[in-house]
């Protein structure tokens, strides 16, 4: 059991998601950085799209009401075992009575506590992930606060601690130049629009959330005012509204549209937008189709290699 003494900005429970549901109406939802998600899991020997916690910009304190083991995953918060620095993507045993203590983010937007065993909250659609949007699934479909009891999957077999491989650590990172694939309706666009919206950095603003994402930046205005019928619109789409300024969907975006789509970001580098702050600055990167596939085809073998994690020193580990 674990007890959420403070919730902090926005925690809630979130495994991979549910796919398939988009002719339903229901998007993915799931993990925002789902390779910090898959890493937690797998420094712990949970299955990857274990249930865990994910806190945005600023975490929570937990209070273990039984002995467990644990790793923070994704964007550093500082966080502190009864005071003494836990390092991110390290093991650590924990004991009954301790109490964990997640701060602000260092860099980064969303940081994850995954559990040996995994969080079990009741599945929606074959996931424990919450939708903010629609109040379903993860803990009573909403975030965290203070006084929520949350209980875990019984632990499997304990393993000597690990770490990530420092080595190929960087290859996993957040990019901040996000790839992308032209959208279907990227010729409502000049030539020239198409090019601002390659050469220039766009920020996102304080309007992000796990629907989207609105930027600031080069204004894209369509060669003639156009209107388009409703359509599906897939995770990680850049819409382009009236304004001119992109939409860039996420996790819980809504499934049809009906703006027109400049581009779309590649799958391998849907885990970044997860950790994009307000402010943060990104810039586009036009890759074709097969780089795209490359890409997360090169993602997948890395996630799933055996050299991923090497042994944790003693000092880390905390065992």
């Amino acid at each position: 059991m674990i007890e959420v003494r403070q919730a902090g900005l926005l925690t809630s429970v979130q495994d991979l998601g549910r796919d398939g549901f988009g002719p339903l109406g229901v998007s993915r939802s799931g993990a925002a950085d789902p390779v910090a998600l898959r890493l937690g899991n797998g420094l712990l020997g949970n299955p990857p799209g274990a249930a865990a916690l994910e806190m945005t910009l600023l975490g929570g304190t937990f209070l273990f009401h039984a002995d467990a083991a644990i790793t923070l995953s994704g964007a550093d918060f500082g966080a502190t075992l009864d005071a003494v620095p836990l390092a991110p993507l390290t093991e650590r045993a924990v004991r009954a009575g301790q109490s964990l203590r997640v701060g602000a983010t260092r860099q980064g937007a969303r940081c994850y506590l995954c559990v040996r065993g995994g969080i079990d909250v009741p599945l929606f659609l074959a996931s424990a992930s919450t939708h903010l949007l629609s109040g379903t699934g993860g803990f009573e479909g909403r975030a965290l606060r203070a006084g929520d009891r949350l209980k875990c999957h019984a632990a499997g077999t304990a393993r000597p601690p690990r770490r990530l491989d420092p080595r190929l650590a960087p290859l996993l990172a957040p990019r901040r130049t996000l790839r992308v694939t032209w959208g279907l309706q990227r010729d409502w666009f000049s030539a020239g629009a198409q090019r601002e919206f390659l050469a220039h950095p766009y920020r996102a603003t304080e309007e992000c959330d796990r629907m989207g994402l609105r930027l600031a930046g080069a204004v894209l205005t369509p060669l003639a005012p156009r209107e388009l019928l409703t359509e599906g619109v897939p995770l990680g789409a850049v819409q382009v509204p009236p304004s001119g300024q992109p939409i860039l969907l996420f996790v819980e975006q809504q499934t049809t549209g009906g703006y027109p789509k400049m581009a779309n970001v590649i799958a391998a580098d849907l885990p970044s937008i997860g950790q994009l702050r307000p402010r943060d600055e990104i810039r586009f990167e036009l890759v074709e189709p097969d780089a795209a596939l490359a890409a997360i085809r090169e993602q997948e073998l890395l996630l799933e290699s055996d050299q991923l994690f090497v042994p944790a020193p003693a000092s880390d580990s905390g065992h």
